[in-house]
């Protein structure tokens, strides 16, 4: 069955309709609407590379041969002939929105001739029907945007038993193209449609074909300062006009005015609604009335010229008031250009930023306007509509980002947002009934592809909400790659937005922009190596696995591959290289002597080794081809199919001090003859299987080393040799099965030293005790005020419709033992989500070994200090100190207050703990 699709009984059994016998190919004949021409020539194309055919493509049905796809709406004049000729009814979805009807019938004028009729409600529900039939055929999404290439077939058939679509969930669904500046306008300008020398009709062409693939129907148009405004292109309006596309635009740009290019201060003035309103008026009059026979969504409602606060205003009193006066004077303009009333034409005001003050200090929005609730450009919807607003006639909607311009920082390189976010975050947004018009910033459309999808799909079918993000995934890997490796991409797919997750690539320098700083040590070297050393063999494992399934794929699917998935993989995984191997060097050439010393797990100790590191000049050349890698990846995407891409992949957007190359120096090495280890991660669990991995090193001399495990062990490595090449360096992963309790020893240099292995073990249902931290996952505990949060492993979220203040709270209960009596803190670790409306908060209740009741409060105000932490680290932290934290058993009790927190982990952390920047090791 087609994904959005109901089978519905048919009288007789339905027959299947053979497209292609290996000999002759359905004809397709469509009504005379734009669209339907253009949706009838797309499957000609995927038909012509699935068979090696070419069908003939008509607006009658006069030389439709033995079948003929029909394409067209239930009112035009050929699909009312068809519904004479076969006396078919699909009257069911007439005047309903976006919904198809699909069935084979026979002409009874001409029993030879079958018809594949596909009939739509309106015009988008037909393109909607041809969509659903080339998925059906096997063709991507993707098949010209990541060139999924269709595959020879020897037989085309489809079912044609007689079905009816479902209408969209989301009534509008787009995408924003966004700070294109770097890849999108660049490879427009000078590869795609150097004609144009812009993004010009003959790329919004393929955008718009894209979109219809993906059941999309709304655009925000490009919009920053290197790109012609959508309506100053010849010829941009006349294809969204061909192709069905709704036009909006952004936050920025009311009544479809690009303000940073279209305003002109010398011939207008300022840009200033209390000194100037009658040349902004007279501005807006004039694009309403040239563009009042498309199909909009208006913006409605008044910012500054670009994406800023309003001019002139000095208080949220003032914005709300002239706020107010600019949509009363937009909205007549409307119904003057529309000749209808206002309420008729379809508006939406944007609570971006500031906006959503302005509206808080008491702004009237008319009943019919949609009001579109933004996230807060860090995949964290910052509001969403209490009940008395879900009641609005003009319903809610969401404007989300996967691409981002600002502060704390840029993410507008690699698409990293974790699907389990983006699953989470638009679950609240349906669940609150905010479906009016969902909107994606794809920025330039690559490398977001799987994650635009996602987010689209569960626009247009909200059941897919009800699978657990890693099936979305699976399915959608198989229908690119194959099903055979579709497990294996997956995985690799999930691990890379995993790490990303606890760190974007591109926070990696640990700077900030507006005003940008200067890189800075990474926090994953603050506890010394380990942490930065564990992060580096996930990423390197991650490779390693990518390369291998890139490898064993046809080679059809190799440049779909690398620009999906290898290429985001290995040019996070290359960022992160270079910046913590060259962190590493530095350290390690400052320090001059071992972070850890054998059999001791406290950093003050671990730095009082005496066998000195001599991998410093090994570590920042291999930093220095990390770097090098980026830059020729993305050369490579650049070179794909005789650079077909060129100009589309930048690896330095703004050319921010992450991106930049930095020095890469050495220093005398020293020559010790001794060997030591770094492996304070050696921490295992009795009856429990993991692997830990340490760095065997010497001082600079030439070293045989061996390792002995002991039962229960296995080593990645037995024997070998330190030297010059491997930078007096090896990391050897140590898998445990969780049975045996031995120690492990290395013969390194002729001297023998033991790994400094520790096995908690702790009573039964007690969380373990790991280099002095106890980790307690969320979901070890059960409530019913809590539920799962598909996708986050053990992760736990406050149920979305608790009661004001949840007075009969269940708590969440957990329990941890302490051997000493000492100092202790208890961490409750939150993603940073905002209030779930304006009527709730965001706070959790704990109690200790039933002591009192105390309140957490996660709430962060604008853009401070702490909540740009959250958002680069994707973390919201409170803790309660313990001085003097008695030995024994203890109990945590954990209560929600507010609807829709996202626990992530609560750690307690005792004398001696790490001060890790990510998870700790469990």
């Amino acid at each position: 069955m087609l994904a959005g699709a109901m089978a519905l009984p048919s009288v007789a059994a339905a027959e299947d309709a053979v497209l292609f016998d290996g000999r002759q190919l359905a004809g397709i004949v469509h009504d005379n609407s734009p669209s339907a021409r253009l949706a009838g020539e797309l499957l000609a194309r995927d038909l012509k590379q699935l068979t090696g055919h070419a069908a003939t493509v008509a607006d009658d049905v006069s030389g439709c041969a033995r079948l003929c796809v029909v394409i067209g709406t239930l009112d035009s004049t050929l699909v009312r002939a068809v519904v004479a000729d076969t006396g078919v009814d699909l009257s069911t979805i007439e005047g309903t929105w976006e919904r198809y009807g699909r069935i084979l019938v026979r002409s009874k004028r001409d029993p030879s001739r079958r018809y594949l009729l596909i009939a739509g409600s309106d015009r988008r529900g037909t393109v909607w029907g041809v969509i659903d039939l080339t998925r059906e055929l096997g063709v991507s999404a993707w098949e010209w945007w990541a060139d999924v290439t269709p595959r020879r077939v020897d037989r085309l058939r489809v079912d044609g038993a007689r079905r009816l679509s479902e209408a969209p969930s989301v009534q509008y669904r787009g995408i924003f193209l966004n700070d294109e500046d770097w890849g999108l306008q660049p490879w427009a300008a000078r590869t795609y449609e150097p004609e144009a020398g812009d993004i010009g009709p003959r790329t919004y062409a393929r955008i718009f074909e894209l979109m219809w693939r993906l059941k999309a129907n709304l655009i925000w148009p490009a919009m920053h300062d290197s790109t012609t405004p959508f309506y100053q292109q010849p010829g941009n309006a006349a294809t969204a006009n061909a192709y069905d596309i709704v036009v909006g635009t952004s936050h920025a740009e009311p009544m479809l005015r690009n303000n940073v290019r279209e305003w002109d201060e010398r011939a207008r003035g300022p840009f200033n609604f209390f000194t100037n309103r009658p040349a902004m008026v007279e501005y807006w009059r004039e694009r309403v009335e040239a563009v009042k026979d498309g199909e909009h969504i208006y913006s409605i409602g008044l910012r500054g010229k670009h994406d800023s606060a309003m001019e002139g205003a000095d208080t949220p009193e003032q914005a709300r008031d002239a706020t107010a006066q600019a949509i009363a004077i937009q909205r007549d303009l409307l119904a003057k250009a529309q000749g209808r009333p206002a309420a008729q034409v379809p508006q939406a005001l944007t609570l971006y930023k500031e906006v959503l003050d302005t509206y808080a200090a008491g702004l009237k929005v008319p009943d019919d306007v949609t009001l579109v609730w933004p996230d807060n450009n860090y995949g964290y919807i910052a509001q969403l509509p209490t009940p008395a607003e879900q009641a609005r006639r003009g319903g809610s909607g969401v404007y989300y980002h996967l691409s981002y311009w600002g502060r704390p920082h840029d993410y507008l390189w690699l698409a990293t947002t974790h699907p389990a976010l983006i699953r989470e975050q638009m679950d609240r947004a349906w669940q609150s009934h905010a479906r009016k018009l969902w909107v994606v910033n794809v920025g330039d459309i690559k490398p977001g592809e799987y994650l635009t999808q996602y987010f689209l799909d569960l626009a247009f079918d909200h059941r897919i909400f009800a699978q657990v993000p890693r099936t979305h995934l699976r399915d959608w890997s198989a229908r690119q790659f194959g099903a055979d490796v579709a497990d294996r991409v997956t995985a690799v797919m999930l691990a890379y937005y995993d790490l990303a997750f606890e760190r974007r690539p591109e926070f990696m320098g640990f700077g900030q922009v507006e005003p940008v700083t200067p890189v800075r040590t990474s926090d994953y070297l603050r506890t010394g190596g380990d942490e930065a050393e564990r992060r580096l063999d996930r990423y390197a494992a991650l490779v390693a696995e990518a390369e291998a399934v890139g490898a064993a794929l046809p080679a059809d699917r190799r440049d779909a591959f690398f620009q999906l998935v290898l290429y985001p993989v290995r040019g996070a995984a290359s960022l992160n290289e270079r910046v913590l191997k060259l962190d590493l060097a530095q350290e390690h050439a400052k320090a001059l002597r071992a972070p850890i010393v054998p059999g001791s797990t406290s950093e003050a100790i671990n730095r009082a080794g005496n066998v000195v590191r001599a991998d410093m000049n090994a570590l920042s050349d291999q930093a220095r081809a990390a770097q090098q890698r980026i830059a020729d990846d993305t050369g490579a995407y650049n070179a794909l199919i005789g650079g077909k891409w060129r100009g589309m992949m930048n690896a330095a957007p703004r050319n921010l001090p992450v991106f930049r190359t930095p020095t890469f120096p050495h220093v005398s090495l020293p020559r010790q003859d001794a060997c030591g280890i770094e492996g304070s991660d050696l921490a295992y669990v009795e009856g429990r299987a993991g692997t830990r991995s340490f760095t065997l090193y010497s001082g600079g001399a030439d070293a045989d080393w061996t390792l002995v495990p002991s039962p229960g062990f296995v080593a990645s490595a037995t024997r070998g040799k330190l030297h010059a090449a491997n930078g007096y360096r090896i990391r050897i992963a140590l898998p445990h099965d969780g049975n045996g309790s031995g120690g492990v020893n290395v013969t390194c240099g002729g001297k023998t030293l033991n790994l400094p292995i520790r096995i908690a073990t702790p009573a039964k249902g007690v969380a373990p005790n790991i280099n002095h931290i106890i980790t307690l996952p969320p979901a070890s505990a059960t409530s019913p005020d809590w539920e799962s949060v598909p996708g986050f492993i053990a992760m736990l979220r406050s149920r979305l419709n608790l009661p004001p203040g949840n007075a009969a709270a269940t708590p969440l209960t957990y329990r941890f033992d302490t051997d000493t009596t000492g100092h202790a803190e208890i961490r409750i670790v939150l993603l940073p989500t905002h209030p779930l409306n304006a009527e709730q908060h965001l706070r959790v209740k704990i109690r200790v070994d039933g002591g009192a009741l105390q309140t957490l409060d996660y709430a962060t105000f604008g853009r401070s200090d702490e909540w740009k932490r959250n958002m680069l680290s994707n973390t919201a932290v409170r803790s309660l100190t313990f001085p003097q934290l008695a030995a024994g058993r203890h109990t945590v009790e954990l209560f929600a207050a507010s609807p829709g927190l996202l626990v992530d982990r609560i750690e307690v952390r005792l004398d001696g703990a790490p001060a890790n920047y990510g998870a700790p090791l469990r």
